[in-house]
Formats: C-alpha cells, structure tokens, sequence
C-alpha cells in the first residue's frame, strides 16, 4: 500500500487525520468541519480541508477497507421495486450470513444481465469468491449464476433467503420513519 506523506502541509498530520475523519465518518459538510476545529483552536479553512480529503480520504478508505474483517462465505441476494424520481427502479442487494451489507445496486432492468452486473461487482470488490449464494427463485439469478459458472453454489427454496429479505425491510423502516 502507497505510503502517506506529510511533508509541506502546514499542520500535523493528527489534525489532517481528524478533518478527515470527521468528514467522511459523519457526513460533514466542509464549513462544519471548519467550526468544529475552530473550537479546537486550530485555524483551518475550508478549502484547505478540502484539498487534504482529495489527498488523503481515498488512502484512508483503503486501509479501513483492508483492514476490516472478510465477510462470511454464504451470500444472500435479493432485489425490490422502489420509485425514484417516478420511476420504477430495482434495488438489488447483497448481504453476508453475519447480516452484513456487502453491496448495493439500483438497475432499472430485471433480467440477467442486471444481476450479472450484481454478480460481477461482488466478485471484484470482495476479492473472494462464496461457498453458496442464497436467492430467491428469480430466473435472473440461475441464468447469471450459470454464465459465471457459479450454479452449483446457488442455493434457493423455503425460508433461506430470510437473511436478505428481512434486511431489507429494516432499512424500509428505517426509511419511512425519517
């Protein structure tokens, strides 16, 4: 991994660190990380803050990523409609057997190639391949599972994709009521 680099900036690398931190973590727009360090005392302007999150934030992701643990070897994939802007969307996510979100994907179609493309940024961005995927009994999901070569992982049938299903709705919840 790319080492970081401190030399020139102007302040520690504790206090870039932090203005990352806070922005990413939290949300933040830059102004309100500029107040909070503030009242820390620490004189730092927006833009400055900017610059060190396109500097710095990407690195950072990265080793956060590296170094959180891998998800478990059992998939569950399940999709839904949602409307966006009037539109009708699928929603198509994944999750892990530990109830992990591994990935989401908004498609406006509901074939193959859709769950291919699921498939497909799963495999690359895990950098593992699953002991089973858990999906309902969409034929999209057996058609792609077949194209990748994956179709006797595929486990579908009675309540094993609960997993996924009530993920889901927990976030539908959480959604309606904010």
């Amino acid at each position: 991994m790319q080492p970081l680099s401190y030399a020139r900036h102007q302040f520690p690398p504790s206090v870039i660190q932090h203005a990352v931190w806070l922005y990413l973590r939290f949300q933040l727009s830059l102004r309100d990380v500029e107040d909070l360090l503030a009242e820390r005392g620490l004189d730092v302007s927006y833009e400055t803050i900017r610059r060190r999150i396109a500097k710095f934030g990407i690195l950072y992701a990265k080793r956060l990523r590296a170094g959180r643990p891998k998800p478990d070897g059992r998939w569950h994939l399940d999709e839904m409609f949602v409307s966006i802007g009037g539109r009708p969307m699928d929603l198509w996510r994944a999750v892990d057997a530990e109830g992990e979100v591994l990935d989401v994907l908004v498609q406006q179609r509901h074939d193959k190639r859709a769950a291919l493309k699921l498939l497909r940024k799963l495999l690359k961005k895990q950098e593992m391949s699953p002991e089973a995927i858990v999906t309902d009994k969409l034929r999209s999901y057996r058609a792609a599972l077949r194209s990748l070569g994956m179709q006797r992982r595929h486990v579908t049938g009675g309540r094993s994709n609960n997993r996924a299903e009530i993920r889901i709705s927990l976030c539908d919840d959480e959604s309606e009521r904010g």
